[in-house]
């Protein structure tokens, strides 16, 4: 693994901590635990009294906002996986090795774990993934080239993989402008 992926895997129930933030994909709310982030999510409208930020929540907004501004091309927010299968998290950590700007089919990703026959468990995976962009699944896909799965929307994975890669994927850059 290119980098020690820092998450949690503790048993303990800690406090859950959200923010909030406009982006050029909508509105992400960002939820973290004390140990590190659990989840982003787009919802349709901020609720400000839903806003419980934390060092994590903050560091992870930081950090999509430079991301989106086209300033940082790797996050590194501790993640808290707690409460996923030891698979899942694998799959989740590979995906963080795919270099920025860069693409690779789940048929590579699942001989980069071992194994070809996992491809339709790495998908599953893939597509269960609880924190996008931050881990880019938006960075697999399919054999042929094609843009396939993402639970946020295909509109949204070719905004993001052309976002770090416009020559290949054909989106002008500045569409993404963060607001």
């Amino acid at each position: 693994m290119k980098d020690s992926a820092r998450y949690s895997v503790n048993d303990h129930h800690e406090s859950l901590y959200t923010e909030c933030i406009k982006s050029p994909i909508g509105i992400l709310c960002i939820g973290a635990s004390g140990s590190g982030l659990r989840f982003i999510k787009i919802i349709n409208e901020v609720n400000e009294k839903a806003n419980n930020p934390n060092a994590i929540t903050s560091s992870a907004f930081e950090q999509l906002t430079a991301y989106f501004n086209k300033q940082l091309k790797t996050f590194d927010v501790p993640l808290d996986l707690n409460g996923y299968t030891d698979f899942s998290v694998r799959v989740w950590m590979a995906l963080r090795n795919i270099p920025f700007g860069q693409t690779i089919s789940y048929l590579e990703l699942s001989r980069l774990l071992g194994d070809t026959k996992a491809i339709r468990a790495v998908g599953t995976a893939n597509g269960r993934n609880p924190i996008p962009i931050i881990i880019p699944c938006h960075r697999v896909i399919g054999s042929d080239g094609s843009l396939t799965g993402f639970a946020l929307g295909l509109d949204i994975k070719r905004r993001l993989l052309a976002l770090e890669n416009p020559n290949k994927f054909g989106l002008i850059q500045n569409s993404l402008d963060f607001l």
